[in-house]
């Protein structure tokens, strides 16, 4: 049970990709003007890290150490495409404000490094719950961002207007300005944060 607890710890506490590794910018800082889009990219990423690792963990004995990364691609490549038909048929809207980034799973360096590092040499369990709380971790500051970005940039939450005054609302948060420096912050007040519980 450790173990498990300590894989989760690590995803989302002490190797959070995005504010500790600082991993997968691209889809962070693009997608992340709302706070339903950072969960919504956060999951279709971690449902492709979950599946893509389980079958990586499964075959792992199989596929030759030289052609790996190929295997990586293809496998990852299928599921993402599953999970963009999936979203077309159910979630257009989200779809629609993911974009690109939906395709993008397929080279996202958080899914690679984890087929790498921990599919490619552990048990089909372990690697589909150490792709779960990564993915989680992902999940977590995509959401973070998002909302964040959002409540400053337009004054609400989920779409649910929590500030009237449209003069209060900070317009560089919603664009691509606003999620740098609003990364920034939120690194500064995570590496603060485990400086002080490290004490």
């Amino acid at each position: 049970m450790k173990y498990y607890l300590d894989l989760l710890r690590n995803g989302v506490i002490d190797k959070n990709p995005i504010f500790v590794q600082v991993l997968a910018l691209c889809p962070l800082l693009a997608v992340t003007t709302s706070a339903a889009n950072g969960i919504a990219m956060g999951l279709a990423t971690t449902a492709a890290m979950i599946c893509a690792s389980s079958v990586i963990s499964f075959m792992r004995k199989v596929i030759p150490g030289d052609v790996r990364i190929a295997v990586f691609v293809i496998v990852v490549a299928g599921f993402v495409t599953c999970i963009q038909l999936l979203m077309e048929a159910f979630a257009p809207d989200i779809n629609d404000a993911l974009g690109i980034f939906i395709p993008l799973i397929v080279v996202n360096c958080i899914v690679f490094a984890r087929l790498e590092s921990f599919a490619f040499k552990n048990k089909v369990f372990n690697s589909g719950f150490d792709a779960m709380s990564m993915g989680l971790g992902f999940t977590l500051g995509l959401f973070t961002v998002g909302a964040i970005r959002e409540f400053f940039g337009a004054g609400s939450i989920f779409g649910i207007l929590l500030i009237k005054d449209s003069s209060t609302h900070v317009l560089t948060m919603i664009m691509a300005p606003g999620a740098f420096f609003t990364l920034g912050v939120v690194i500064m007040i995570s590496k603060y944060l485990q400086k002080k519980g490290g004490r």
